[in-house]
C-alpha cells in the first residue's frame, strides 16, 4: 500500500508530462475563452514544472548511484589542495605530500 501512495520520480515525471500534454492539447483544440484559458495554462505550467523537477531528481539520484558505485576511483586528496595551491607549490613537494612515487611523464 505504501508503494501506491509514494510513486518514484520516473512515474511522477511520466504522469505529469502526459497530463501537461493533455492540457496543452485541450488548450489548442478547444480554445476556451476567459478565465478557463488562464486556469488551464497555469495547470499546464504547473504540470510541466512537476515533470521537470521529477526528472532532475531522477538524474541526481542516478548521478549519486554512479558516484558511489565506482570504488576504483582514487580519492580527491587532502581537502587543502586545490588547483591554485598545486600551482604555487613545488611539484616535488606535492608528490611527496600525496605519496605519489611516479608521475605519468616520468621514465
Amino acid at each position: 500500500m505504501g508503494r501506491i501512495l509514494r510513486p518514484d520520480a520516473r512515474t511522477v515525471a511520466v504522469v505529469a508530462s502526459l497530463a501537461a500534454v493533455a492540457v496543452l492539447v485541450v488548450l489548442v483544440v478547444w480554445h476556451p475563452v476567459g478565465i478557463l484559458t488562464v486556469g488551464l495554462a497555469l495547470l499546464c505550467v504547473l504540470l510541466a514544472t512537476v515533470a521537470g523537477t521529477a526528472v532532475a531528481a531522477l538524474r541526481q539520484r542516478d548521478d549519486r548511484e554512479v558516484a558511489t558505485a565506482s570504488p576504483g576511483q582514487p580519492d580527491a586528496g587532502p581537502p587543502g589542495l586545490d588547483a591554485d595551491t598545486l600551482d604555487a607549490l613545488d611539484s616535488g613537494a606535492v608528490r611527496a605530500r600525496l605519496g605519489a612515487t611516479r608521475q605519468v611523464g616520468d621514465h
